[in-house]
């Protein structure tokens, strides 16, 4: 008999959640890995938002979907974290409710470990939950803790998440580190990791019901922003073969009827030539009618007139841009990844090709170490010239990227030791005087959007 492993999607713990094409891919590469080494895989995901049941746990109407497969998740008001209490916003827990959650972990026969992936840093509440209710559901058996937080934040990890195991290494490409965990415990792949050809599709066919697919096409990322993470998390940038992606993509079209697929790269565009042009092209040979997204932001540099034609027969909908600020001064200590002129070749480019500019959203962080408010006006107001929409990112401080050490020290904040305070919600890296600014920078950019 194989020996059966459950995977955890946990809850999401903050201020505000939305489901922008968000689905735990890492956790779901983990789960086709160890699929292939002779596991049975049971996955649970807290975020479900089509989970069965919730109407014996919960008075709310179901989670409102919008298009292309976003939307709301299932939501409960809760206490708000110690560190946060001062904060006068509402505090929830996002996803499925704790009873469902325990009767779904009950249904799954003889377990003989447990894997919890986390994300944000500032989520641990959610995974500390999950793992607690697992232990209690099902003790004395072995938790493994991996994922984002668990990385970034190792040593919190070990001392507060309550997992018998906390993964720090590994990529998607390198399951080692988490089978020498497994080891620990005496379980062993039936098939040994050896089997395992190349690395498997994400298996989102474990998951209950799909509205879309995230696709990873590379991972890692060739620049080194210093607010980014990815560096860290993937020190090394590789693009799949593209036949590989055309192939995943065609797989859920075909035998899911999945429409929607949201690119998650970090660089999606870079050395296009040998990459993403093969890939959007073979699809369009194919004749499949697909819609495409890029949450993570397009690198605006890449945008020739070739590429935004591409993008715009393609299939692309939802287009967002990597501009971060206007100020190619600050472009050049934070990024060096846009030159000055090259946002507006790229608008200019996507509109030729037939881009309405209303579909076209310009990132903009918000709250960097030493940023001022102006800054950011002055960067609303450029891309209002563009006729594009801004769309505020709130900058969240994160252990071992360069800004780190500028973030602890213009930080009114502890967040070194807890990483509750690194909650873009909270803007860490900026002051009271500022922080008071920010409604008057959110009305500038209704009242840009109004006007495209």
């Amino acid at each position: 008999m194989k020996p059966t492993l459950i995977l955890i999607n946990p809850w999401i713990y903050d201020f505000a959640a939305y489901d922008m094409w968000s689905k735990p891919l890492g956790l779901l590469y983990v789960a086709g890995f160890l699929r292939e080494c002779g596991f049975d895989i049971q996955v649970v995901d807290c975020m479900d938002v089509h989970a069965t049941g919730m109407k014996e746990f919960s008075s709310q109407a179901h989670p409102v979907r919008r298009l292309y497969g976003t939307g709301k998740f299932w939501r409960k008001e809760i206490p708000k974290p110690a560190p946060l209490a001062h904060i006068n916003r509402t505090y929830s827990r996002y996803g499925i409710a704790k009873q469902l959650f325990i009767q779904k972990l009950l249904k799954i026969e003889d377990p003989s470990a447990i894997l919890v992936t986390s994300l944000m840093t500032y989520w641990y509440p959610g995974v500390r939950e999950a793992i607690n209710l697992a232990k209690e559901t099902y003790p004395g058996l072995p938790v493994i803790l991996g994922g984002a937080y668990a990385r970034l934040c190792k040593e919190h990890a070990v001392m507060s998440s309550c997992a018998d195991c906390v993964v720090s290494e590994g990529t998607i490409h390198d399951q080692g580190p988490l089978l020498e965990a497994l080891k620990q415990f005496g379980i062993y792949a039936p098939k040994g990791c050896h089997s395992v050809d190349g690395t498997p599709w994400p298996a989102f066919d474990l998951l209950r019901k799909l509205d879309y697919i995230c696709i990873a096409t590379s991972t890692g990322c060739p620049y080194r922003c210093h607010y980014c993470g990815s560096r860290f998390l993937n020190p090394t940038f590789t693009q799949r073969k593209p036949s590989e992606v055309i192939e995943e993509i065609r797989y859920w079209n075909e035998k899911f009827g999945i429409k929607d697929f949201a690119f998650y790269d970090d660089a999606l565009l870079v050395d296009s030539g040998s990459h993403i042009k093969i890939v959007l092209n073979g699809l369009m040979e194919s004749g499949l009618s697909l819609r495409f997204h890029t949450p993570n932001a397009l690198h605006v540099r890449e945008i020739s007139q070739e590429i935004a034609g591409l993008l715009y027969r393609s299939g692309f909908r939802t287009i967002r841009l990597g501009l971060e600020t206007a100020d190619i001064g600050l472009h050049n200590d934070l990024d060096r990844k846009v030159s000055d002129g090259e946002f507006e070749r790229a608008v200019r480019n996507l509109t030729n090709a037939g881009f309405d500019s209303r579909d076209i959203g310009s990132y903009i962080l918000m709250g960097l170490p030493g940023q001022s408010v102006e800054s950011v006006v002055n960067t609303l107001n450029f891309v209002a010239d563009t006729g594009t929409s801004p769309y505020l990112a709130e900058y969240s401080p994160l252990p071992h990227t360069p800004l780190w050490q500028k973030a602890i020290a213009c930080s009114n904040y502890d967040i070194a030791a807890e990483p509750l305070f690194h909650n873009n919600s909270l803007l860490p890296c900026w002051d009271e005087e500022k922080r008071l600014q920010v409604q008057e920078l959110k009305r500038i950019v209704r009242e840009i959007r109004t006007a495209c």
